[in-house]
């Protein structure tokens, strides 16, 4: 075994087995999400220069979610205390659990929604709290007034309206969106 922190072969095994990113639980509020017509950038950091990513980043909404794991945020309902290197775990949660109020200050400061969903939660729950705040946001960033459920006030804007990351990548409003590069095709001159 290389040098490591880790308390054994074993552990050091299992801890590089967690994955960063594209989790079960990410996966699946992923596919919620994007049912519900919305498109989002992917472990994305929201702020330049601001070492935080984000699972999921809508950026002209100005909405960042992120998907935290119960063990290693320190869920009041599913948090379990390590049984090995028990002092080392609970610092790195506080430590976590600190970065993460720290993260949601820094954003909102810099005009940026924030919602945090835990792994343990249904995903289309998580996905219509993560519907609600953007479109609350597009409505006020487009100067209407946001009311019940997220949706804005005006009668012209449908439930299901393209995302705007469908017009940028060239989407004609029926809410699929063009490939940006055509295969076959060479970028060079």
């Amino acid at each position: 075994m290389t040098d490591s922190w880790a308390s054994s072969a074993g552990v050091r095994r299992s801890m590089q087995g967690n994955r960063g990113r594209d989790t079960g639980p990410e996966l699946a509020l992923r596919r919620a999400v994007h049912a519900r017509g919305l498109r989002y950038f992917v472990d994305r950091a929201p702020l330049r220069g601001v070492r935080r990513r984000a699972d999921l980043v809508f950026p002209r909404a100005r909405v960042a979610v992120f998907l935290d794991g119960c063990f290693w945020h320190g869920c009041p309902e599913h948090h379990t205390v390590s049984k090995t290197n028990a002092g080392f775990w609970a610092e790195k949660v506080r430590a976590n659990r600190a970065r993460d109020a720290d993260t949601d200050t820094r954003l909102a400061e810099a005009g940026w929604a924030v919602v945090r969903v835990w792994e343990h939660e249904d995903p289309t729950v998580a996905a219509a709290a993560v519907e609600a705040a953007v479109r609350e946001r597009r409505a006020i960033r487009a100067g209407r007034r946001p009311i019940e459920g997220g949706r804005s006030d005006d009668p012209g804007v449908p439930r299901n309206a393209p995302g705007v990351a469908d017009r940028v990548r060239g989407g004609c409003g029926s809410g699929t969106a063009r490939p940006t590069r055509r295969a076959g095709r060479s970028r060079g001159p």
